[in-house]
């Protein structure tokens, strides 16, 4: 059985959760969750008991419970729901900080219009009729 542990002390490493949860059944691993970046404790991490009764006989009793100084929160962990993830930018010509690019390039055309669709950055939009009118000439005529 997964369990969560939230709230834990900055100290808190997996020995000690171990030692906490050992009082209640057989704790098959531990860990606590570290910021990649600083190396700190995130103050919340993981148990893994054998038995499910002991896992639940553990939160039961734990829950709630002073420990190292912080009232903990211990439930049953809930499995991370699966997401799309996106890897650097994406292929829809938008998007905050820049935008992505379009597979097919950087240019849109629309029912005679051009438009450079690039996240940020100057946006040109204009016509094909206004391109022939500065030529000197009108299509229409």
């Amino acid at each position: 059985m997964d369990i969560f542990v939230a709230k834990l002390n900055s100290e808190t490493n997996a020995d000690h959760l171990t030692e906490l949860f050992g009082q209640y059944g057989t704790v098959s691993s531990a860990k606590v969750i570290m910021d990649r970046d600083t190396g700190m404790s995130k103050c919340f991490g993981f148990v893994e008991m054998e038995d499910e009764g002991e896992g639940n006989s553990a939160i039961e009793n734990l829950n709630e419970s002073n420990f190292m100084g912080n009232d903990i929160v211990v439930k049953k962990s809930e499995p991370r729901p699966q997401e799309k993830r996106s890897f650097g930018r994406s292929f829809n010509g938008g998007g905050g900080g820049g935008g992505g690019r379009r597979p097919e390039g950087n240019r849109r055309f629309d029912n005679n219009r051009y438009r450079d669709s690039g996240g940020g950055g100057d946006r040109r939009s204009f016509n094909r009729g206004d391109r022939d009118r500065d030529r000197g000439y009108n299509r229409y005529e």
